[in-house]
């Protein structure tokens, strides 16, 4: 049914950082750069969801080149990251070792720093199986290519030359990237996401990962 199998990473495959860690690193870019009383508001806008636009306007506000202000953004989130990761805070749901079950190339297509991507697949044996692995350079052109914006999963499957692939999500965006690049998506409803009904609406929507490998094998609908 399909050839290839995409993988949204935090909240899919792994645990998603805690906010109050990334809202952390925000408030440490600020005072890496010396702006030692911002706008609560202005560190609130880095936490998340950032566009080109806040990085200019934030630059611009505080007198700071804006390719350092996000380099220096996204080097202490990723290492706030790194220390979440060690404390065994941000680790694999169990049911990633049903992924084993599937005989076709695996892809990881994340929103979150490459470098994070990188560590969390040297750190965790499972990755192994995986094929590629995506996640953001640390650039601001990287945030005008993240999901919904389709470009990282039409370059993983050009990459893994595959025909018909599955890109597998927990967040509107995902469901949006999928749409946007022409192949089928599956909603995972892990348990931050159990009630919500997912915008567009997805190919499938699957409780865990055996369902996944269920579908790819099977080709059994979840939705």
């Amino acid at each position: 049914m399909y050839d290839a199998v995409l993988f949204d990473n935090d909240g899919v495959l792994v645990s998603r950082t805690a906010y109050e860690a990334l809202q952390e690193a925000a408030w440490t870019t600020f005072m890496t750069l010396g702006i030692e009383n911002p706008d609560p508001d202005d560190v609130e806008s880095i936490v998340i969801g950032v566009s080109p636009e806040t990085v200019q306007t934030l630059s611009d506000r505080y007198d700071v080149d804006p390719d350092t202000l996000w380099e220096t953004r996204d080097e202490i989130t990723a290492q706030r990251q790194y220390d979440e990761i060690d404390a065994g805070r941000k680790t694999p749901y169990n049911d990633v070792n049903a992924l084993s079950r599937l005989g076709m190339p695996l892809g990881i297509i994340s929103s979150n720093q490459q470098a994070t991507v990188d560590y969390l697949v040297d750190r965790f044996s499972f990755y192994q199986s995986f094929s590629l692995a995506y996640g953001r350079e640390p650039e601001i052109v990287s945030l005008e290519r993240k999901k919904p914006a389709p470009f990282y999963l039409e370059r993983a499957v050009n990459e893994l030359e595959a025909d018909t692939a599955l890109f597998v999500g927990d967040n509107d965006s995902d469901m949006r990237a999928a749409a946007n690049a022409g192949i089928d998506s599956a909603f995972i409803r892990r348990p931050h996401r159990h009630h919500h009904n997912p915008t567009p609406e997805p190919t499938y929507i699957v409780n865990d990962l055996h369902d996944v490998v269920d579908i790819c094998r099977r080709g059994v609908s979840m939705a």
